[in-house]
Parts: structure tokens; C-alpha cells; sequence
């Protein structure tokens, strides 16, 4: 695999610290939420920094490359024109699935507005597998993958995290992002050891690392990106650096955002944690652990069955890997969005902490998208009445139809109490929704609307 360019240290640009990004010393490149760039309106910030020569990697988070579905194409043809508009050497994305259900499984189609973990499987790599083959023809520029972080285990895996990213690697060849915050994550959430999943992977494949801060509550490690990275982030991070020289190592912050002297102290423990190794001992060369042979591929967890035999297990690839992986990854994403019941083998006390997090960042990006709501409702009834609302209605589409969909369930309902409230709504639901009606017009509504008509 051909390495690419240097990159240098970079940091996660977001319109909040735009100005600090330009401001600190010492940034080669910059990545920026490939969802968040319109390729004919980019931010003056980021043309400021392309100006000066400084690199844009645009890191998408809405493919779902790891779901049962093939990647949508309209979303592969957008992630490519904003590479172009960028002028980037790669893409990255995410070994997750964000959504599930729809025509492979019969059921409404559901959106986790969250990174979720792939199953460790031979069925789930192969059905990557292709969404990544199929990615790679769609894109510009080379593809980066990174791994992410987890509150839940799948049962019966076949590999281990390292094995499963080197299989891809050979696979595909695509390009690994590999985030050292998440592998702390997952040393703490799931047991799994950093020092093991390092020896795995294909360092040769590596494009560049994230760094980022999380916060530790009842036993649990949430990877916040709005916290200061802890002792053991830096330490995996050197941990990496004794094995290889990455080309490149970004700061993820994206909420909390600190004065600009803390971002660049943050900076300075990563280049200092990157210092070259020369006065540790050498590691030994090592040959990273294959995976195991595909001799008795387990049904992804929650599908019940038994252990596929090898016949079984080539049999599965294509379409009938994918309905299997729609089926088990529909399963899971309603029990943690719609309160169906836990599928088997899941540890139920942990899928209720996912999901009371994607619940609260659901209220949290909401109230982002549309900072009206919280105006009009106020910060603790607006996050009270959409955690309600949550309860029954699973997200189906973005945060933006999410936003609409909440404030037309307030109308409906005859929220909030106070009229004039109601009135401001009202207008700000219509402005963004068009003509169509709230689904139940109340007596508040009409009220509102008559209000309207008599300015």
C-alpha cells in the first residue's frame, strides 16, 4: 500500500473556534465535518486557511458504510464534491452503522443519529466490505476508515477489533484513521486492551490519528470531544508512535470549547506524547495475529441459530449476509430508540445507558439545529418535552426534520402553555415546514393562526 503525504498536526475545525484555528501556531491541517461544507459556499475561515496552503480533509459521518444497506449515492456523490471543492488528499468515515430497518427487514426505517458498532462478524466484513469497494469507486480521492468508540458488545463476534480492521485492510486495501481516544473507550467500556488491538493492526495502512478528550461517569467512559485529554489517551497515543511514525495527528474538540491557550496546550501534550522513541527500548518486529479462519461464522448477535458451518458461511456472502445484518442491526437500534425488547445476548443494563446517551445528544443537536426551541420553551422544559416526545417517536430522518417534526408534535398538543409562545412556534414551524397543517389542528392552533390573520 502506497503511505501518503505527511500531514503534520492538525485540529478539528468547527465554526465555534474558527478564528482559533487560524490564530494557533504550529496547524498543518485542518478537518472539517463533511456534512457541515456546502462545496459552492465554504466558510470564509476555511478558504482563509486553503489560501495559506493549509490541507481541508473533509471526515463524513452520515455514510454508515458498516449498515445493511449499499451507500446511498447521493451521499457518496456529495462527500466527493466536497473533496473536490477542497482540493483533498483523502476522505475519511466511520466503521459504524447510523441507521437501520427499511425494505431488508420489512420495518420502518430508523435513524441513531450516532456512530453505532458493526458486529465483529464474517458476515458484517464481508457486507463492509463491499459498501467500502463500492465508496472507493464513487470517491476522488483515497478512503480512510475510522474506528470507533462503544458502549455495547455485540455476542458470539468472530474477531477481535485489530483482526477485524487488518482483514479489512487486506480486503480492500482502504486506509485506517485510527482514533486512540476510542480505543480507551472501549478499554474501559468493553475490556477490550489497546496494547492488544495495536499489535493487530496494519500500521502501514494508517493515514493519521485522532486524539480527544471523554469524561468517566458510573463506570462508564463517554467519549465527549468536549473534555481535556486524559493520561491514558496520550499514553496509547505514544504507545502507537513506538511502532510507527503516522503520518498525522488531529485534536477532536466539538463541544466545551476551551480559550485558545488551552487548545494549544492540548497541542503541545500530543506532539510531546509523538517525541520519537529513541531513548525507549525498541520494540521487537512483530507480526500482527491473523484472523481466525472462517471455519464456523457465527449469525450475527440477536438472530438466534446455530453456528453457520463453512459451507454456510460462503453461502451467506451477498444478499443473504446483508438481510442477516439488516435483521440484527434493526433489532438493536429499536430496542435502543423505540423500547422494543433487548434481542438476545445483550447485556440490557448497558443498552439502557446507550440509550439514555443517544437520547440526550439527539435533544442536544436538536436544540443546535434549531436554537428557537430552547428560546421559546426555555433550556430545562424544551429538554424535559423532548425527551418525552423521544420516547415514542424514533428519529426516521435527519436532526433538521427531527427539529420540525418536534415542533409540529408541540402544536399538536398544545404546547407550549403560553400563547404568545405558541404564536412564535407557530410562525417559525410554517416558515421552515410550508403549508402543510400540523397533523391534528387544536384549538390552540387555531388560535394562533387567527392571531396571525387578525396582524
Amino acid at each position: 500500500m502506497e503511505r501518503l503525504g505527511r500531514l503534520g498536526t492538525g485540529i478539528g475545525w468547527r465554526p465555534e473556534i474558527a478564528d482559533a484555528v487560524e490564530g494557533l501556531p504550529g496547524i498543518d491541517w485542518v478537518e472539517a465535518v463533511a456534512e457541515n461544507l456546502c462545496p459552492g459556499h465554504l466558510p470564509d475561515s476555511i478558504l482563509r486557511l486553503r489560501a495559506r496552503g493549509t490541507k481541508v480533509i473533509p471526515h463524513g459521518v452520515s455514510l454508515g458504510l458498516g449498515g445493511a444497506d449499499r451507500p446511498d449515492a447521493a451521499r457518496l456523490a456529495d462527500l466527493a464534491a466536497t473533496a473536490e471543492a477542497l482540493g483533498a488528499p483523502l476522505v475519511t468515515e466511520h466503521i459504524a452503522f447510523v441507521r437501520a430497518g427499511g425494505p431488508l427487514t420489512a420495518s420502518p426505517l430508523l435513524e441513531a443519529g450516532h456512530l453505532l458498532p458493526v458486529p465483529r462478524t464474517w458476515d458484517a466484513l464481508d457486507v463492509l466490505c463491499e459498501n467500502v469497494r463500492i465508496a472507493q469507486d464513487s470517491l476522488p480521492v483515497p478512503l480512510a476508515l475510522e474506528n470507533i468508540a462503544a458502549l455495547i458488545n455485540w455476542p458470539d463476534e468472530d474477531m477481535t477489533e485489530g483482526q477485524f480492521l487488518a482483514e479489512l485492510v487486506a480486503r480492500t486495501g482502504v486506509r485506517l484513521l485510527i482514533d486512540v481516544a476510542n480505543l480507551h473507550t472501549n478499554h474501559v467500556n468493553r475490556g477490550e486492551d489497546p496494547t492488544a488491538a495495536l499489535d493487530e493492526l496494519p500500521v502501514e495502512a494508517i493515514a493519521y490519528v485522532h486524539v480527544a478528550g471523554g469524561i468517566e461517569k458510573d463506570g462508564v467512559w463517554h467519549d465527549t470531544h468536549a473534555d481535556p485529554v486524559p493520561r491514558p489517551v496520550l499514553d496509547i497515543l505514544t504507545d502507537l508512535r513506538s511502532r510507527t511514525d503516522p503520518p498525522g495527528v488531529l485534536l477532536e474538540r466539538d463541544d466545551n470549547f476551551p480559550p485558545t491557550q488551552e487548545l494549544a496546550r492540548e497541542l503541545t501534550k500530543i506532539r510531546t506524547a509523538l517525541s520519537p522513541p529513541a531513548q525507549r527500548a525498541e520494540r521487537p518486529e512483530t507480526t500482527p495475529p491473523a484472523a481466525p479462519e472462517r471455519g464456523e461464522a457465527r449469525v450475527v448477535g440477536g438472530l438466534g441459530g446455530q453456528p453457520l458451518s463453512r459451507e454456510g458461511a460462503g453461502a451467506g456472502r451477498g444478499d443473504g449476509a446483508r438481510t442477516r445484518v439488516a435483521l440484527a442491526q434493526a433489532a438493536l437500534l429499536s430496542a435502543l430508540v423505540a423500547g422494543t425488547p433487548v434481542p438476545a445476548g445483550f447485556d440490557s443494563a448497558r443498552l439502557r445507558v446507550q440509550s439514555r446517551a443517544l437520547a440526550g445528544k439527539r435533544a442536544d443537536v436538536v436544540a443546535k439545529v434549531a436554537p428557537e426551541l430552547l428560546e421559546l420553551l426555555g433550556a430545562a422544559a424544551y429538554r424535559d418535552a423532548f425527551l418525552a416526545y423521544a420516547k415514542s417517536r424514533p428519529m426516521s430522518a435527519g436532526y433538521r426534520r427531527d427539529a420540525l417534526d418536534f415542533a409540529e408534535h408541540l402544536l399538536a398538543t398544545g404546547q407550549p402553555g403560553d400563547e404568545a409562545a405558541r404564536r412564535r412556534l407557530t410562525v417559525w414551524w410554517q416558515d421552515r415546514a410550508g403549508p402543510r397543517p400540523p397533523r391534528r389542528t387544536t384549538r390552540f392552533v387555531r388560535a394562533a393562526r387567527a392571531a396571525l390573520v387578525r396582524k
